[in-house]
Order: C-alpha cells, then sequence, then structure tokens
C-alpha cells in the first residue's frame, strides 16, 4: 500500500489530508485520488509537485509497497 499525502490548496479543495492505496504509478495514484473526490481534477493534480519517500518523482514514477507519495500544490506570490 502506499501512503499519500496531499499539502497547500490540494488538501484544501479535496478535503483529504492522507489516503492509503494501492497503485502502481503515480499517474494510476491521480486517477485513484479523483475517485475519491470530485473536487479536483487529474489536470490539477499533474501540475503539482510529487515527492515519493522525500526525493522528487513524476507522472511515470513506479510506485512500491511502503512508498510515501507527497503532493504539494504550485505556489506563487508576489
Amino acid at each position: 500500500m502506499i501512503t499519500v499525502k496531499l499539502f497547500g490548496i490540494m488538501r484544501i479543495e479535496s478535503g483529504i489530508k492522507e489516503l492509503t492505496l494501492d497503485v502502481p504509478n503515480v499517474k494510476e495514484l491521480y486517477k485513484a485520488i479523483c475517485a475519491q473526490t470530485d473536487r479536483i481534477t487529474e489536470k490539477e493534480l499533474t501540475g503539482c509537485m510529487v515527492l515519493i519517500n522525500g526525493v522528487q518523482g513524476n507522472k511515470r514514477s513506479k510506485l512500491q509497497d511502503g512508498d510515501v507519495v507527497t503532493l504539494m500544490s504550485p505556489v506563487a506570490g508576489g
């Protein structure tokens, strides 16, 4: 199982702080998250920074049992 932690706007919009899912890669992870809530889209998730066990990943990254995936929405300011 994969532990998924959402931060920033993704956490606020989805209402999800943490999930446990069984998925083989980040692309499938996005689909599984969208199935949990109708408040965020797969397109929004692809704009997030992906960290897998603290190392940057992307939507093609493979996942293994026990991985912790952190999704952080982009931040803008000025």
